[in-house]
């Protein structure tokens, strides 16, 4: 009999909710065939099957939390695939894999950061290995006795503090009341993409000093720019607001690196990105994701409409994979759509900057001494305190809004 546990999906994820069995208990299965679907606070995963033979147990039903290095299945395998002194439990730690899914860029990564790639564990779609999963694996080992990065295992380490150290003075949190003994209640569980979100949010709050600055950007000229595309546009994707929005402040950032940066508290160091990735808020099924856009300073406004529209409908399906949600440097959130005059958002840790965007509508203002009806856009820049002041996102607001209120800027960048 042979025990397949959950191993570990690298990011730091340490357990996922298991979403669908692809078999039955006493069904037979090949191996490298899909088990299971696992979601995870990244995405969701199929994981293969690591041997042949007969289902003898599967440990877990849908919408159950299986842990890593948790028993997943017990396999009954076939004879004429046995190995003698097969004991390592873990099969995508095991050496002896024939099959090993991985590109030949990845492989080839692999061997000049001198890891054996069959001791890789692969984290892509049907457990492929990706080039994130070798570094990660380089990472693991660097400490032990490993080649990789030895000149980097010679630096000194910034010493890291007793947790007693770092404790939060007069923090504590109490226990909650008993509510059901007041009146009903229904208790559900926080799982997964949901659990995620609370950690990030949690932490984005008490890590970081955030500070709000608002402004309000007129974006009469530009919506009227935005119709006239669309109607042009007999294609989807429509160009967006958020569209424009997205162009202009992955063009800024380039001005303004504070806000395309993050702190390393234990380095005590700020790190400024010299790439735009720009991620933004998606509301899914099941619950926030941010997608990300790459190297959005690159791209037109209509190729950025086209990557929103697409990422975010793979977020609804559920078929977004977990390099979309990684890797970006500034975020936007949209509750324009929704409603709302306006938004102070958290910063999505550990970015040092979010811009929220309110809803764009017809408001009377002063306009050369008359007052007039113009379409208002409210913005809301969140920032981290430890690495921009005050006046440098006013400056970066203000920009923006010129940016906004000036739809010419955007013409040759369409």
């Amino acid at each position: 009999m042979f025990e397949f546990k959950l191993p570990d999906l690298g990011e730091g994820i340490h357990e996922g909710e298991l979403l669908k069995w692809y078999v039955k208990k006493g069904e037979s299965i090949n191996e490298d065939d899909p088990l299971c679907d696992m979601e995870t606070d990244k995405a969701t995963v199929t994981i293969p099957s690591p041997r042949a033979g007969v289902i003898v147990q599967l440990n877990g039903r849908p919408g159950d939390t299986i842990l890593v290095n948790q028993v997943l299945a017990v396999i009954e395998e076939n004879p004429s695939t046995k190995t003698e002194n097969r004991s390592d439990t873990d099969v995508l730690n095991h050496k002896k894999i024939k099959r090993i899914a991985a590109a030949p860029a990845t492989r080839r990564l692999a061997r000049e950061m001198e890891i054996d790639i069959t001791s890789v564990i692969g984290t892509g779609s049907a457990g492929k290995i990706t080039p994130d999963d070798v570094r990660l694996a380089a990472e693991k080992t660097s400490g032990s006795g490993n080649k990789v990065d030895a000149a980097a295992n010679q630096k000194p380490k910034t010493p890291i503090k007793n947790d007693t150290d770092n404790r939060i003075p007069f923090f504590d949190i109490a226990e909650l009341p008993d509510y059901s003994a007041i009146g009903p209640v229904e208790k559900i569980p926080m799982r997964s993409l949901r659990k995620k979100v609370a950690v990030k949010t949690t932490t984005s709050t008490i890590m970081v000093p955030h500070v709000a600055h608002m402004d309000e950007c007129d974006v009469t000229e530009l919506e009227n720019l935005r119709k006239t595309l669309v109607s042009k546009t007999k294609e989807d994707p429509k160009i967006t607001l958020l569209s424009f929005v997205v162009k202009a402040m992955a063009t800024l950032l380039k001005q303004y690196p504070e806000f395309n940066a993050s702190v390393d508290p234990r380095k005590e160091e700020i790190i400024h990105k010299k790439f735009y990735h720009i991620g933004f808020a998606a509301d899914t099924p099941k619950g926030l994701m941010v997608p990300v856009i790459e190297q959005a300073d690159q791209k037109s406004v209509t190729t950025i409409a086209k990557d929103i529209r697409a990422l975010a409908k793979k977020g609804k399906e559920g078929t977004i994979t977990a390099k979309e949600l990684l890797g970006s440097t500034f975020s936007i959130t949209n509750v324009g759509v929704i409603g709302g005059t306006g938004v102070i958002p958290i910063i999505n840790y550990p970015e040092s900057a979010i811009l929220g965007m309110g809803r764009a509508a017809p408001k009377p203002v002063i306009k050369n001494d008359d007052i007039v009806i113009r379409t208002i856009l409210p913005v809301t820049l969140c920032f981290d305190h430890r690495v921009a002041d005050g006046v440098k996102a006013a400056k970066l607001v203000g920009d923006l809004k010129q940016m906004l209120e000036n739809p010419m800027i955007f013409l040759t960048k369409v």
